[in-house]
């Protein structure tokens, strides 16, 4: 449930059933969350207090989907797998809590979900989506994919990255209820402004250099060690090489995207935005 939208943010193309609930849910979850966890929030003036963004955080545990809402101010939507909706206890549950259901198979699958996100950022409203497409098994913060860039640039809307540090230990992976009690810090990064990317849409070498960046951000504010995999990801076969990974401490790193542009305007290549960066003290 980390998306949704309020009466006033849905957008045409959104089902009628989308959010419908979410604000309900969310003012009597905030005061059983804040009892039963110790949540602690850091950067909240980098999230707009009005206006569109994607809320793009690392994903580890179940109940991310859950914290993020309860901790903003206003309303989200988000996408989740479609296989929630397979299962009639969240078939009704999820999409009026705000979820849009998303095929993981991508390309034209994915194509409706994305279309009613981008009908969610061009009605004002806020939408959160986690970039590595699932939950990180490994502990470790995988390789994004770039749905989430090409939302944005499309939009204009600013990407918010934010860490997530701590919903492990509330809730491990196939644990079905959360451990009371717990620490957990959501931290906010500075908005990353996309509108620098316009005159390039429908480039995925810019669509991967910005969400290279999202991710570099991520990795700092989670403190997270970044492997450059996609989560999920099965391992390559014995007689085939193994991927090239990315070690975010390196101190150089080769240019993996040019500039998007000859302008004079400044902008960052991928291997700029991997530069070493100190990580925030959990």
């Amino acid at each position: 449930m980390f998306v949704h939208v309020t009466a006033t943010e849905s957008s045409s193309a959104l089902p009628a059933n989308i959010g419908r609930w979410q604000s309900v849910v969310r003012n009597a979850a905030k005061p059983v969350f804040n009892y039963l966890f110790d949540l602690q929030v850091e950067g909240m003036e980098n999230v707009p207090s009005e206006g569109p963004a994607v809320l793009c955080p690392n994903h580890i545990s179940v109940i991310d989907s859950f914290v993020l809402p309860v901790v903003l101010p206003r309303g989200i939507t988000y996408v989740g797998k479609a296989e929630y909706l397979d299962d009639w206890k969240t078939a009704k549950l999820f999409p009026a809590m705000g979820m849009i259901p998303i095929d993981r198979r991508g390309g034209d699958h994915a194509q409706a979900a994305l279309d009613a996100a981008k009908g969610v950022l061009e009605n004002g409203g806020l939408f959160g989506i986690y970039p590595e497409g699932t939950r990180s098994r490994s502990g470790k913060l995988h390789k994004g994919r770039t749905g989430a860039a090409r939302l944005a640039i499309e939009t204009g809307a600013p990407i918010v990255p934010v860490g997530l540090v701590g919903t492990k230990e509330i809730q491990p992976p196939d644990q079905a209820l959360p451990n009371p009690f717990r620490r957990a810090t959501i931290r906010f990064g500075k908005p990353i402004d996309v509108r620098r990317y316009r005159g390039r849409l429908g480039d995925r070498a810019v669509y991967r250099e910005l969400i290279d960046e999202v991710m570099f951000e991520i990795a700092s504010l989670s403190g997270l060690d970044y492997e450059d995999t996609y989560a999920g990801a099965k391992a390559a076969p014995a007689t085939e090489p193994a991927e090239r990974k990315v070690d975010l401490t390196a101190r150089e790193l080769p240019a993996v995207v040019e500039p998007v542009s000859a302008d004079p305007i400044p902008r960052r290549s991928s291997a700029d935005v991997l530069k070493p960066r100190p990580l925030v003290a959990v």
